[in-house]
């Protein structure tokens, strides 16, 4: 596809350039995802719109979270004031934000640049102070553990988040929609759409778009009441609403929403209710310093011991020795952490 002329850069134009910052186990994808697109808008526009280089906390290599190893071009050096920082997250985000890293980021935030966390990477700007007061997304799978440290920011669930010079991602893909957004806004919607098609992405997300599935996508049923009732025990974790009481709230008796649960999803509400409880306290435990107890009455658990009784009979382990054998962080359930 032939891009319009009027699309490309001013030849006195320097290059804008990005300085990704890898982090120990940071993940491929949303890496990938960053910069591709930047190189596709090279090349259609026949010439260096965009320039980059890595970075990383001793400047030699690194390896991201599926064991591919990358020759970095610097360590932690100064960038200039139009660059563009994007940080690069993944497993074991809390390991990675060293003191080290957070004290770059705080240096070379005081130049004004931009800054942008990509999938756990807006934890370490978190970390580090960077977004107080700022809006920001981050993989669904962190954000429990995210809104119990950072209260002064203001979480999203969306795919991407620009507020200002903060910029951050979800994780996954997001990326893709988030560099498409800014080579729009770059070199117009043209180019973009046309770097779109090359990467075979049909369906361009915007910040309004949310990170995870629908409810009735992921639990494979398409029944209202039944996404109702689960959209409101999602919501209310901390303090559990009654089996009678989620009926009512959707119109039908205790007994109705038992048989719809069985019909559906093969376990009671009561049930399905604490297997989301536990899936959130698992979270904090390996993803917070939260204490036990403070653990269990964030997911709705007046009782440590009742808590625990539960725990072990859904894991197969007390909370203390999940904590204590696996470290903190750990994958959370049923996926890998920050896809």
């Amino acid at each position: 596809m032939i891009i319009k002329k009027a699309t490309s850069i001013p030849k006195d134009s320097a290059p804008k350039r990005f300085v990704f910052l890898l982090l120990d186990k940071f993940t491929m994808l949303s890496f990938a995802g960053a910069l591709e697109p930047l190189r596709i808008a090279n090349r259609m526009l026949g010439e260096t719109a965009y320039d980059w280089i890595l970075v990383g906390d001793g400047g030699v290599s690194i390896a991201c979270s599926n064991g591919a190893s990358f020759k970095l071009d610097f360590g932690l050096t100064e960038v200039a004031r139009d660059d563009t920082v994007l940080v690069c997250g993944g497993m074991e985000i809390q390991k990675s934000a060293t003191k080290t890293i957070l004290n770059w980021l705080r240096r070379e935030s005081r130049r004004g640049v931009v800054m942008g966390g990509l999938c756990t990477g807006s934890y370490a700007l978190a970390k580090a102070g960077l977004l107080d007061g700022k809006k920001a997304t981050i993989h669904w799978e962190n954000q429990d553990g995210f809104l119990e440290e950072f209260g002064d920011v203001i979480l999203t669930k969306s795919v991407f988040v620009m507020d200002g010079n903060r910029w951050s991602t979800a994780g996954g893909t997001s990326s893709l929609d988030l560099m498409l957004k800014v080579i729009a806004a770059d070199h117009g919607e043209d180019l973009a759409n046309s770097v779109a098609d090359q990467l075979i992405y049909s369906s361009i997300r915007t910040d309004q778009d949310t990170q995870r599935l629908s409810i009735p996508t992921r639990i494979g049923v398409r029944h209202p009441k039944l996404s109702q009732v689960i959209q409101m025990m999602e919501t209310n974790i901390e303090d559990p609403m009654s089996p009678a009481d989620l009926a009512e709230e959707v119109g039908m008796s205790t007994r109705q929403l038992e048989r719809l649960f069985r019909r559906y999803l093969n376990r009671s509400p009561k049930r399905y209710y604490m297997e989301l409880r536990l899936q959130k306290a698992r979270n904090l435990l390996m993803q917070t310093d939260m204490s036990v107890i403070n653990v269990a009455l964030a997911c709705g658990f007046a009782s440590p011991s009742h808590f625990s009784k539960c725990y072990r009979s859904h894991y197969n382990t007390t909370p203390y020795r999940e904590r204590g054998s696996q470290g903190m962080p750990s994958p959370g359930i049923g996926v890998r952490l920050s896809i």
